[in-house]
Order: structure tokens, then sequence, then C-alpha cells
């Protein structure tokens, strides 16, 4: 939909304010146009709103449960919110639908836009390692770990406590990323 393109290029244009004008032109024009709403969303997310955010992509989602990048969406809006398991929960549906999801470079190109900043990528990342081992995805949980730690996230000893990553605790590669640093380590 045309709306939803100019929208769009003032959105890439950092032009916030109009581009969520024809995001929501194009969303009164044809109420089942998700990627309108998802990008409404974008545009509240980019702002800080997240509440704002969580309800467009909510509404996106009720138009159509089957994209993985509205629930991707939804969960990066959840975290910037501080809810945590709604996050996760949200990044299991997104996985669900394309279990690929996170490997993608970048977002779909087209009429819909993706924003996958986030403030505490610490956190953000061992929240995903969790959500690859209740999955039952060791190796992607490894990654993740690492990313974790490499951000310096503070918590991964809740690791070894954490039901979610019973399994991965026997896997001895992430035994290896739990295990503290020695002090004349020079390994990062």
């Amino acid at each position: 939909m045309y709306l939803n393109k100019l929208g769009i290029a003032l959105h890439q244009q950092a032009a916030l304010g109009p581009a969520l004008k024809y995001y929501e032109r194009a969303s009164k024009v044809d109420p089942s146009y998700a990627d309108a709403q998802n990008n409404i969303g974008t545009i509240w997310y980019q702002r800080k709103k997240y509440g704002r955010a969580i309800k467009a992509y909510q509404k996106a989602i009720t138009i159509r449960n089957d994209m993985a990048v509205l629930h991707s969406n939804l969960a990066y809006a959840y975290f910037g919110d501080k809810k945590y398991q709604q996050a996760i929960s949200s990044f299991r549906q997104a996985l669900t639908l394309d279990p690929q999801f996170f490997e993608h470079n970048s977002s779909r190109s087209g009429s819909i836009l993706q924003d996958r900043s986030v403030g505490d990528r610490g956190r953000f990342y061992f929240l995903l390692a969790k959500s690859f081992a209740e999955a039952g995805n060791l190796e992607r949980c490894l990654i993740y770990l690492r990313k974790a730690k490499d951000e310096g996230y503070k918590e991964l000893s809740a690791v070894k406590s954490d039901p979610s990553f019973a399994a991965a605790l026997k896997d001895p590669a992430i035994q290896e990323v739990l295990a503290p640093k020695s002090p004349g380590s020079t390994q990062p």
C-alpha cells in the first residue's frame, strides 16, 4: 500500500511524526493491513513508548498471527518495558514460526519495519539463550550465552539454578562459558 510505503520513506529519514501519520492513514484505509500497524508500533518503540508499541504490535498480530517479525517486535517492546517473561514468550512464538528468525541479517524488506535495538544487550542475549534452552536448541543457547558473557552480563551464574537450563548444563561448552576467568587468563 502506497501510504505505508510513504511512511517508510519518511521513517527512514527519521521523520517519525509524518511517518506515523502515513502509517495511521494506511491502517484506516485498510484495517486488515498488519504491516502498517506494525510500523506504527515501530515508531512508538523508537520513541520508547513501549506500552503504545505493545498495543500496536498486538493489534498487528491479531490481524496476522503467522508473521515471526510481529512476534519478535512485540518481544522487543516487552523487553524495553522490562516485562521479561512476556518477552521470552513472544520470542519463543517468533522462533516457532521461523526457527532461523534470529539468524536473518536484517528485517524483512518491503512494507514492514523492525527495530532490533535494545538497551541492556547482556540481559537480552541471556533471555534469548534461556528461550533457546527451553526449546532444546543447545547450539543457539550456547551462542547467546557467549554473547551475554561478552556483553558483561553479571548474572550468568543464574543458569546453574534455573530449571530452563537443566539440559544445557550437561554440555561441556556451556560449562566452559560459565566458568569464571582465571586471573592470568588472556582469553576474552
